[in-house]
C-alpha cells in the first residue's frame, strides 16, 4: 500500500500537527536533491533547522527498482546507534514516523559541501579520506563485540533489494563469463553476518564542513553483514572518479584517498583479501548496473568497464594501488 508523500506545501502542517514546531514558527522549506531513493526536505525556522526524509517505494532510477519503505525506520534505528558512537559526525535523530516511513534529524552545518561535490570538482582533500577509514573501522569494531547492537539490524533483506540485486547480480545476468567470480562475491557478503555494515558508504552521503569537520549521513541500508562491502563501495566510487580525470594532480590525489582510507582503517582492523574484486565489480555496476554514475562519458565509460572486467575476469585478489592504475 502506498504512503502519501510530503511536499512544501503539506510538510509545515504536518511538522505541526506532530508537534516538531509551533504553529507560530515561521518555517521555510527547501527541497534538496540529490537522493534517488527519498523525499528529502530541509525546514528552517528561528531555532531549528531540520532534514525530512521520507523513503519512496520505487527508486527514480531508469532501471524498475523497487524497495521496502521500512529502511526509514532502519536508518532511524542506525543514526540513534551511531550518532552515540560518534555524535560530532552523525546528526541526531530528531523524529521517526513508523507508519509513514518518515524521519526527521538536525540539518548540518549550512555551507557544508557534499564529499562527491568536491571530488568532481577537483577539491581532492586527503583528510577526509583519514577520518572516513578510522570511522569505520571503529564502527566494525563496534558492531563486531556488541552482540545486543547487531540484534537491531539482521533482517538483511534491505540489503538484497538495495545493493546484492542492483549491482551484483543485475551485472552478473549481463556478463555470463564473469558469473562464477560475482556469484563467489556474492556467497562471501550473504555468508558472512560479523558486524554492522552501513551499506551506502559513499561520497555523496558524506559532508565536509567549512571547519573540515567530516559528516556521515544516509545510514538506511544498514545491516549486518559483511564489512568488506563498506569499504569496497567507497573505493569503488574513488575509483569512478579516478577514470574520470586525466589530470596527474587529480589522479594522484585520488590513490592517495584510496590508499590513506584503507591504510588508516586497517591500522584498526584488518580488511578482506578480496577488497580490490568487491571494488571492481561495484565501480563496473556503476556503468552496467541499476544505478549508473551520470558523470562518465562513453570513453570513460569504456575504459573504466575494461579495467574493471579485467580484474573480474583473472578473479585474482590485488592491492588497492594495484586498483588504481589506468591500463593504456
Amino acid at each position: 500500500m502506498s504512503t502519501e508523500l510530503l511536499t512544501e506545501q503539506t510538510v509545515v502542517a504536518y511538522l505541526v500537527e506532530k508537534a516538531i514546531i509551533s504553529a507560530a514558527d515561521t518555517a521555510e522549506v527547501e527541497v534538496l536533491t540529490g537522493g534517488v531513493s527519498n523525499v528529502v526536505l530541509a525546514i528552517t525556522t528561528k531555532d531549528k533547522k531540520l532534514v525530512l526524509k521520507q523513503a519512496l517505494a520505487e527508486l527514480k532510477v531508469a532501471e524498475k527498482w523497487e524497495a521496502d519503505q521500512r529502511r526509514a525506520i532502519v536508518e532511524a534505528n542506525a543514526i540513534a546507534l551511531f550518532h552515540k558512537l560518534s555524535p560530532a559526525q552523525v546528526p541526531n535523530l530528531v523524529f521517526l514516523d513508523p507508519d509513514r516511513f518518515i524521519l526527521i534529524l538536525d540539518r548540518v552545518p549550512v555551507g557544508s559541501t557534499v564529499w562527491k561535490t568536491d571530488l568532481l570538482d577537483g577539491v581532492i582533500n586527503s583528510d577526509v579520506a583519514d577520518i572516513l577509514g578510522t570511522t569505520l573501522a571503529h564502527w566494525h569494531n563496534f558492531g563486531e563485540t556488541n552482540k545486543e547492537a547487531r540484534l537491531q539490524f539482521m533482517e538483511d533483506s534491505l540489503f538484497e533489494q538495495l545493493r546484492i540485486d542492483p549491482f551484483y547480480r543485475f551485472v552478473a545476468a549481463k556478463n555470463d563469463l564473469l558469473k562464477p567470480v560475482i556469484n563467489k562475491l556474492i556467497k562471501e557478503l550473504e555468508g558472512d553476518k560479523t558486524t554492522i555494515v552501513h551499506g551506502d558508504f559513499s561520497p555523496k552521503n558524506i559532508m565536509v564542513g567549512m571547519d573540515d569537520q567530516v559528516y556521515i549521513l544516509d545510514f538506511e541500508v544498514t545491516h549486518v553483514g559483511n564489512p568488506v562491502f563498506d569499504l569496497a563501495f567507497l573505493l569503488a566510487h574513488l575509483l569512478c572518479k579516478y577514470f574520470r580525470t586525466d589530470d596527474a594532480l587529480q589522479e594522484k590525489l585520488l590513490r592517495t584517498c584510496a590508499d590513506r582510507f584503507t591504510s588508516e582503517y586497517a591500522n584498526i582492523r584488518p580488511y578482506a583479501d578480496s577488497l580490490a574484486l568487491h571494488t571492481a565489480l561495484i565501480a563496473l555496476a556503476r556503468v552496467e548496473g541499476k544505478s549508473p554514475v551520470n558523470y562518465l562519458d562513453q570513453a570513460q565509460q569504456d575504459a573504466l568497464v575494461i579495467h574493471t572486467k579485467g580484474i573480474l575476469g583473472k578473479g585474482l585478489n590485488i592491492s588497492v594501488e594495484a586498483l588504481f592504475e589506468k591500463r593504456s
